[in-house]
């Protein structure tokens, strides 16, 4: 028969347990979404990992064939698949092979000056006194954290003599979070000795090139990477496994969303049979708020409130925005990736954060 001691002994253990038990569960908890940023200076780009694990990198090469600017790439889901085209820098099979100036998700413009920053690519055949280059200068900070990081880098946006026509600061925002991850991108744009014009065009502006499941189903030729790469023209699209899906806060599906006005996007479909939704979120405090979308089928996804009368066929005045000499101006947008197909009251809950935060 057990004494009285003896049972309290037991109680005490019991309840010792339990209290350590909660908090291991509690640091677990506190270490979880843990976002880290590491800057590797050799193969230069910055890193974001979240526990571990690669959510995407700061890409700030300047010696890359295709790259003529900085991007974020790849963009990994919290379900572990890529949301970005892999082309041209780790060409995946069944690519399309279109457009090698589309990498991960950017922030450019087609006619600046009358230089065009977009579509620069050693693989276009544009003379380069047309076109700009915009170059990393330097990392300003980062600051890593649970459930959210920031990184605070400058770029230079170049002439094709190297001068300096503008200047740029952005912090990208990182967030973690169960079954979804965010990048806020706040970029403030600082004119020089001379007007910086943006001039209307569509070709622009804060954009993402999306991975094949994430197009949508198309008719005629085109032409993919094959198993090892290589570019292969296929007379009859095969759309296996093509299942992406437009939707604007303002109820426009499919590709009818391109040339419309609308304050956010989402793209859906299927990646290895796991469901994901890919959002663009334009914030009110923007120029030409709510943005115009250059959204195309082939999985070109840009939020581009500078080209009215490009997207209205001429019925809207050309905006050609402008910044007069040591001015500034700010934009800030969102990307969001969630896992799963959302419904629109879910999505336009997911902006009401975005803006209210």
């Amino acid at each position: 028969m057990r004494t009285i001691p003896t049972i309290l002994a037991l109680i005490l253990l019991s309840s010792a347990c339990k209290e350590k038990n909660r908090d291991i569960a509690q640091n677990e908890e506190i270490t979880k979404n843990q976002i880290t940023l590491e800057n590797n200076e050799t193969d230069k780009k910055v890193d974001v990992l979240v526990d571990g694990k690669l959510f995407t990198s700061y890409l700030y090469a300047d010696d890359i064939s295709v790259l003529k600017k900085t991007t974020l790439y790849p963009i990994i889901a919290a379900n572990g698949e890529a949301v970005t085209r892999g082309y041209p820098l780790a060409t995946r099979p069944n690519e399309r092979t279109d457009h090698p100036h589309h990498i991960g998700a950017w922030f450019n413009y087609g006619d600046v000056n009358g230089l065009d920053y977009w579509g620069n690519s050693d693989e276009i055949k544009t003379p380069k006194e047309k076109l700009g280059t915009i170059r990393h200068d330097k990392i300003v900070s980062l600051r890593n954290g649970n459930e959210s990081a920031t990184l605070v880098v400058s770029a230079n946006w170049l002439k094709p003599d190297d001068n300096i026509l503008m200047k740029e600061e952005t912090k990208f925002i990182f967030y973690a979070e169960d079954g979804k991850r965010i990048i806020d991108r706040i970029t403030t744009f600082k004119a020089l000795e001379e007007t910086v014009w943006f001039n209307d065009t569509k070709e622009g502006m804060f954009a993402i090139r999306t991975a094949r499941e994430l197009e949508h189903p198309s008719d005629g030729p085109v032409t993919l990477s094959d198993a090892n790469g290589n570019k292969t023209d296929v007379p009859v699209t095969d759309n296996t496994g093509v299942s992406g899906q437009y939707l604007s806060s303002e109820g426009v599906t499919g590709t009818d969303v391109w040339g419309t006005r609308a304050k956010w996007m989402a793209l859906s479909g299927t990646i290895d049979k796991k469901d994901v939704t890919l959002m663009i979120m334009d914030q009110p405090q923007n120029v030409g708020y709510p943005t115009y979308w250059h959204a195309r089928g082939y999985g070109l996804f840009a939020a581009n409130p500078l080209g009215p009368k490009a997207f209205t066929d001429g019925k809207e005045e050309p905006l050609n925005f402008s910044l007069k000499p040591n001015t500034e101006i700010t934009f800030t947008y969102r990307i969001e990736v969630l896992d799963g197909k959302k419904s629109k009251a879910q999505l336009e809950g997911e902006y009401d954060k975005f803006v209210r935060q």
